[in-house]
């Protein structure tokens, strides 16, 4: 198991709360379990601490490189969850649009077709609630 002390811990837990907001990050705590414990620290080390914490990229860029994979993938809750956070990482409606392009064109029509419905729903939901700007 993983040190929580461990500094790329903690960068990982900086970033992730930076990316995914406190409220989020506090479920996550609030719900792990002895059984998924490890997991968690190895996402918060390897893909926080290590992956998003990188200084070559913007939030916004491994916002929307993120995204696109997550979309190309399949992942349907991490792609509405992605989208939250470019709330915090400045990746717009726009970047979202042509990132979904890319997806056409790699991953797939259908595959993007699927992803930009949940993209929309998720802006809609964003806009609702006052954290998202309509996409023009």
């Amino acid at each position: 198991m993983s040190d929580a002390s461990s500094s790329r811990f903690q960068q990982g837990m900086q970033t992730r709360r930076k990316v995914l907001g406190d409220a989020h990050v506090d479920r996550a705590q609030a719900s792990k379990s002895a059984f998924d414990e490890p997991f968690q620290a190895l996402i918060t080390e390897a893909a926080w601490g290590h992956v998003w914490s990188r200084p070559d990229w913007s939030l916004r860029e491994r916002s929307i490189v993120t995204i696109a994979l997550l979309a190309a993938l399949g992942h349907d809750e991490e792609v509405a969850m992605h989208v939250r956070a470019t709330a915090n990482t400045g990746a717009t409606p726009e970047d979202l649009r042509e990132a979904m392009l890319h997806v056409a064109i790699y991953a797939g029509v259908p595959t993007a077709n699927h992803a930009i419905k949940i993209v929309k729903q998720t802006l809609a939901e964003m806009e609702a609630a006052g954290a998202v700007e309509d996409a023009q």
